[in-house]
């Protein structure tokens, strides 16, 4: 499932907030990026129709139907396909090379790889 950023901001919206209505993530929404109402809910009905999230009534209530954690694998995957061949040894290399990771960063995925064994 392909999401793209302002589907995503509603997702994160559920997903830190739990289930929620569509007024509530339209209010959420425009303190946090100035959307109105009808932007938010466009962009849910989007949601609705890729299967994203589930809407019922009363008060047009929302539920996530797929975590952060499938989204993310998902983007992992498409991100190291596109730009790294497939190779997430690739993508690493990069993420170390570009000196933004710390020495503590480092350490922990250390410890993620050993834990992986």
């Amino acid at each position: 499932m392909k999401l793209f950023d302002s589907e995503l901001k509603v997702m994160d919206v559920l997903w830190r907030m739990g289930d929620c209505t569509a007024k509530q993530i339209s209010d959420i929404l425009k303190e946090e990026t100035g959307w109105n109402m009808n932007t938010t809910y466009t962009v849910i009905k989007k949601c609705v129709t890729k299967e994203a999230i589930l809407r019922t009534e009363p008060n047009f209530l929302c539920h996530a139907l797929v975590t952060k954690e499938e989204i993310q694998a998902e983007e992992t995957e498409e991100l190291i396909g596109k730009l790294f061949d497939g190779s997430p040894d690739l993508l690493f290399a990069s993420l170390l090379s570009s000196r933004r990771v710390s020495a503590e960063q480092i350490q922990r995925l250390k410890e993620i790889v050993e834990e992986m064994r």
